[in-house]
């Protein structure tokens, strides 16, 4: 299994999001090796929920788009199945507790450890309830990765300590979509973190040009952004790739420029 550290070991790492089966598994199958020869230094997977209540408009219709097309988590294991030999970056899963629990939490994370999956990022649980699914990610050598939000200054530290993966810093309240600005003290969250532990710190929610990666990433290791990619995914369908893969190249350009800032 590739791990996730090798995502963020030569510099920043630029993370893409898509929604599995949006517009079609086939698609989804093209585009993740295309976003990787594009740039892309780990790529988060989601899995489609009905009911996805971290997730702004435009993924939440995404969700329906991959689930009105026949999409399951066998499928997506399947993809999986097919895609991972031809990668050399981390994949990691992003969904939500009820599709984990109605697969059956152990069959789930044996079957994503198989398939080459590093991690997973399930919003719904927070940091208190990890241990619904922690024993059996250790068991299988999958990183759960934490999310720490700019009001959970008390618990970062308790986060950090605990975290596996990368910490997935959210930029700002309330669910994912792009932001015209980010103000979150981004550098502070950052320090706090480093304090307890020296992993990867990636920020997420909001990023959708260059500028702003390269901003999110002077202050941690890697930017993360899912509402844009998926925004061309449905202006485009099953036409996406290209766009997709420029637009990856464009973000990652973006985050190299910010491991220039201080040489």
């Amino acid at each position: 299994m590739i791990k996730i550290a090798d995502a963020f070991a030569k510099g920043k790492a630029f993370i893409p999001f898509l929604t599995c089966g949006d517009p079609d598994l086939e698609t989804t199958e093209k585009l993740i090796p295309a976003m990787a020869a594009a740039g892309a230094d780990l790529i988060e997977l989601g899995i489609p929920f009905s009911d996805p209540t971290a997730e702004g408009p435009v993924i939440q219709d995404a969700n329906l788009r991959a689930l009105s097309g026949g999409v399951t988590t066998d499928k997506i294991f399947d993809m999986v199945r097919r895609v991972r030999p031809q990668l050399s970056i981390p994949l990691v899963f992003m969904t939500y507790a009820n599709v984990i629990y109605s697969y059956g939490a152990d069959r789930f994370l044996k079957t994503a450890a198989e398939i080459g999956i590093s991690g997973i990022i399930v919003p719904d649980v927070p940091f208190e309830e990890k241990q619904e699914f922690e024993p059996i990610c250790q068991k299988y050598g999958i990183a759960q990765i934490s999310m720490i939000a700019p009001t959970s200054h008390d618990r970062i530290r308790a986060i950090a300590e605990q975290a596996n993966g990368f910490l997935y810093c959210v930029s700002s309240l309330g669910v994912t979509g792009t932001r015209t600005s980010i103000t979150t003290d981004i550098g502070g969250m950052v320090k706090l973190v480093k304090e307890v532990q020296d992993i990867p710190c990636a920020v997420g929610f909001g990023i959708s040009t260059p500028e702003q990666a390269e901003s999110m990433c002077r202050q941690a290791d890697g930017a993360i952004v899912g509402s844009a990619i998926v925004k061309l995914i449905a202006k485009y369908g099953r036409d996406c790739v290209e766009p997709v893969t420029e637009y990856v190249a464009s973000m990652k350009e973006g985050c190299r420029k910010a491991e220039t800032v201080f040489q």
